[in-house]
């Protein structure tokens, strides 16, 4: 007894000074992620070179005009697939559900720019839609009118194809928790399949519909590749220019702090929705029967269905390895090879990186009950909703001053001239990954702790474990397959980021998605093809096992 006495009070005395380690550190990495866009902030009152006043007077306008209309497209685009097919597969009985039900998801493996090569090389003029139309009807050139893909309304399709299943994920998951009682209850009061959905299911979905929605505009507002490729004028494509052409960096601060503005505007209003939309359901929650669809009514579901997946992934996908095998010329060159490596290092080093240090932020929260910890974790994820562009700026104009400092400083002690150390390297790189996509696995890595009883901790520190050795032997081996799948899909999103990339990649160090937008802006579509199909192929890893998840969620509450 005396022995069991002493080992408790030794646990009891060592835990609270590694939990406030941990606390300590854990808002030191929350420090370290909200300190570019604290910068940006700053940066956006510093004085500049005139810029802001010559883009003001004549380029801003456009900006806001085109991310204004860009937005409301896109999120129009989005609710109107996700949220369509999300209630077909949930609530009715069709030929080919079961495929939809997974394959609505597919186009999260295809990023914008990918899906925009793919468009212009399959609808230009000089590709096989235009040359069939020619040929079928003996047209030339100048005596007909074809879209061009390549305008702030062939954007709004890419996005909404592309990012439509963050709202079928979250729409279809609200429709799944809905109890059938409500729904069987509308349609006993006399309102029909339309009516039901618009007066009972489509209210009780709304605020999840709104996060995926504030999702997919976050989305938009980030991305670069596929805007300046069509030619968009947004703010991404704005920041690009006066940093890069202009070279003003306080041009490209002020631009950054007014996406930033736009970025919280969105996540205020989705705040607001979710505040203001509260219901509560004590009911059983069971998913009911599925009504079967015959004649016509199928045949719409089907279609309805069927598009979204066909346009933002299969014609895409198939575009790709078209043009893959129709070249002649060596694709998978050693070129290719040093690029899948640069592209495949970088994301597996942020990937170990993410999930250490969401490990680390999550299991701090849980042991301390001090506020600003918690607090820590919330501003670790403000960075997922930040544009890549806007890390960019926030790194690159302090780890320049610190650069330029430590070089002087070398010179003046030693006499060393070692020109900069941290700007356009792989460690400024990977800290702008983490910033922008720390908050991915930190939810998964959150989601998985939560499973775990504090009894187990408690038991494992009663015989004297700390909780860093409760952390390595207890929790990490328990949530394998959550730090998996937290790993996998950072890995994914780093092998898609173009704009950080693009922005702060060091000298003569190229990446797939890096190289795919270069060759795809000197219309070398074949070989941007390459790289996109590989991008392409090792996004499908997560959509595919979350699909699987997904199976798995319905048959258990089936």
């Amino acid at each position: 007894m005396n022995s069991v006495s002493a080992v408790s009070s030794i646990a009891i005395s060592r835990a609270p000074r590694s939990a406030a380690g941990l606390a300590f550190c854990a808002i030191a990495v929350a420090a370290l992620l909200l300190a570019p866009i604290a910068m940006v902030l700053g940066g956006a009152f510093a004085p500049g070179q005139g810029t802001w006043q010559h883009l003001t007077a004549t380029v801003l306008p456009d900006y806001v005009a085109s991310t204004l209309w860009l937005g409301l497209g896109v999120a129009f685009g989005v609710m109107l697939m996700g949220v369509s097919g999300a209630w077909l597969v949930t609530t009715y009985r069709f030929p080919g559900r079961a495929l939809f039900e997974w394959a609505l998801i597919l186009p999260m493996a295809v990023p914008g720019y990918v899906i925009a090569y793919a468009y212009t090389d399959f609808l230009q003029f000089a590709g096989p839609v235009q040359g069939a139309l020619r040929a079928i009807t003996g047209w030339q050139a100048g005596e007909y009118w074809f879209p061009d893909i390549r305008s702030l309304g062939g954007a709004i399709l890419v996005f909404s194809l592309v990012l439509y299943p963050y709202v079928y994920l979250l729409a279809r998951a609200a429709f799944l928790e809905q109890s059938a009682n409500l729904v069987e209850a509308g349609r006993l009061l006399g309102r029909g399949a339309w009516g039901t959905f618009f007066r009972v299911a489509l209210p009780l979905a709304r605020p999840a519909i709104a996060a995926g929605t504030s999702l997919a505009l976050m989305e938009t507002l980030a991305d670069f590749g596929a805007v300046s490729y069509f030619g968009v004028q947004t703010f991404t494509t704005g920041i690009y220019r006066a940093w890069l052409s202009m070279g003003d960096p306080a041009a490209a601060a002020q631009l950054s702090a007014a996406l930033l503005a736009v970025v919280f505007a969105v996540l205020l209003v989705e705040r607001w929705n979710r505040g203001q939309a509260r219901y509560y359901d004590y009911s059983m929650r069971s998913q009911g029967r599925l009504h079967r669809l015959s004649g016509r009514g199928a045949t719409a579901a089907v279609l309805v269905c069927a598009v979204p997946p066909a346009l933002g992934f299969l014609l895409p996908a198939v575009i790709l390895i078209h043009r893959v095998v129709a070249e002649s010329g060596p694709l998978f060159s050693e070129r290719f090879l040093s690029l899948a490596i640069n592209s495949f290092t970088l994301s597996g080093i942020t990937a170990a990186a993410a999930v250490a240090l969401a490990l680390l932020l999550a299991y701090a929260a849980r042991l301390s009950h001090w506020r600003p910890v918690h607090i820590a974790n919330r501003v670790a994820a403000l960075g997922y909703a930040m544009p890549g562009a806007v890390i960019a700026v926030g790194i690159l104009v302090p780890v320049a001053l610190l650069d330029n400092w430590l070089a002087a400083w070398l010179e003046a002690q030693w006499g060393m001239k070692v020109g900069l150390i941290f700007t356009g390297s792989v460690i400024a790189l990977v800290y702008a990954y983490l910033v922008r996509f720390l908050a991915i696995a930190l939810q998964a890595v959150e989601a998985g702790l939560a499973k775990i009883r504090p009894s187990m901790e408690d038991a494992a520190r009663s015989l004297g474990r700390t909780p860093g050795q409760v952390l390595a032997r207890v929790h990490a081996p328990m949530m394998g397959s959550s730090l998996l799948a937290a790993g996998l899909i950072v890995f994914v999103d780093v092998m898609k980021e173009l704009p950080a990339t693009f922005a702060m990649r060091p000298f003569n160090f190229d990446t797939l998605a890096v190289q795919a937008y270069h060759y795809a802006s000197d219309e070398r579509l074949a070989e941007a093809a390459a790289a996109s199909l590989v991008i392409v192929g090792v996004s499908l890893v997560p959509v595919i096992v979350l699909s699987r998840v997904i199976a798995k969620g319905r048959e258990t509450s089936g």
